[in-house]
């Protein structure tokens, strides 16, 4: 069974979380914080396994909790939830070890399947024996590998750095791959416009493009992260 603690400032929020967690199997809910410091207080407490942690909080963001839960050493990870899309808060909350990290408004469905993949890796690390390349692929995923600020060294004209690195991140993040229109959703932007980056990132080698055919119309493109 894996413990979580639920962090948000919105009560609303933060109880759609603790339901869609307790319906998920082998992971429970032990705790719900709305503040940084009770966040921590309750990670010191209860040891949870996995954080939901939200960025913005009203005492210090989600970055100020990770660091001093990594400096006091705490044993306890982190699948950050938050509308935060600053290129710099991203990176660093990358950098800080997190296990994924989730734009809201997201789909349920997206959550959930977050939580399975924190799931299997839990799974791996537990098991006895050594580890295979496949074995470490799975546990450790494509978002563990992205480093935006590489991916967006040199950008065409009229593509920004920081919406760069936030579609890096989402397309990183997908399992096993990602639709311009899912990245468009993901990151608020139209579908045109979040097409261009992900075809950048297909010219620059740092992503691989697929065609999905369905029953009728058009094949979907499908992109898949391979940097890092």
């Amino acid at each position: 069974m894996c413990d979580v603690l639920v962090v948000d400032d919105d009560f609303m929020v933060a109880r759609a979380h603790e339901r869609i967690v307790d319906q998920q199997d082998g992971f429970t809910v032990v705790g719900v914080a709305a503040s940084g410091f009770d966040a921590l207080a309750q990670i010191a407490d209860k040891a949870p396994h996995l954080v939901l942690l939200d960025m913005y909080l009203p005492d210090m963001t989600g970055l100020d909790v990770i660091r001093r839960a990594r400096e006091a050493g705490w044993a306890v990870d982190f699948l950050v939830l938050s509308a935060a899309r600053e290129a710099d808060m991203v990176t660093a909350a990358l950098q800080g070890g997190i296990v994924s990290y989730l734009l809201k408004p997201f789909k349920i469905t997206e959550l959930q399947s977050r939580l399975a993949g924190y799931a299997e890796r839990r799974r791996l690390l537990d098991r006895t024996g050594d580890l295979s390349q496949s074995d470490l692929d799975r546990m450790i995923g494509r978002a563990s590998t992205v480093t935006p600020t590489e991916a967006i060294s040199t950008l065409p004209k009229g593509l920004s750095k920081e919406t760069a690195a936030l579609a890096a991140s989402a397309l990183a993040g997908s399992e096993p791959d990602l639709a311009a229109s899912e990245c468009a959703e993901l990151l608020g932007l139209s579908r045109v416009v979040a097409r261009k980056y992900l075809e950048y990132f297909v010219a620059t080698g740092q992503a691989a493009v697929s065609l999905r055919y369905g029953q009728t119309g058009r094949p979907q493109r499908r992109y898949a992260w391979l940097a890092g």
